[in-house]
């Protein structure tokens, strides 16, 4: 392990990809961006405001639907979806946050 600190130029593999995103894709929802030096090939992109956006970027990235990894949190309260591609060189994980619906009780007593 290095025991160098990590400089900005260290990151510039996901910058660009975050660049170039921007350039092809800034149409889409804007996402929570993340670009840490812990893992400098990553960009992260968390979507918040439910899965369409999450979709939306999906698609984008050319990310089949059976490689995306479905998981609950916070008491089965929570969606979140994962998958990763790659991009530009980097690794870009793409995280979508939504909620789960209540169940609808069967006859549609409440």
């Amino acid at each position: 392990m290095s025991t160098e600190t990590p400089t900005l130029d260290d990151l510039t593999v996901p910058m660009r990809a975050l660049r170039l995103l921007a350039a092809d894709f800034g149409h889409l929802p804007a996402p929570t961006v993340s670009i840490s030096p812990i893992y400098p090939e990553r960009l992260e992109l968390s979507l918040h405001s439910g899965l369409p956006g999450f979709e939306a970027w999906r698609e984008a990235l050319g990310i089949a639907p059976d490689v995306v990894l479905y998981r609950e949190q916070s008491d089965g309260r929570t969606r979140v979806l994962r998958a990763v591609a790659a991009y530009a060189g980097a690794v870009v994980e793409l995280i979508g946050y939504g909620d789960v619906c209540a169940p609808v009780p069967v006859g549609g007593a409440a």
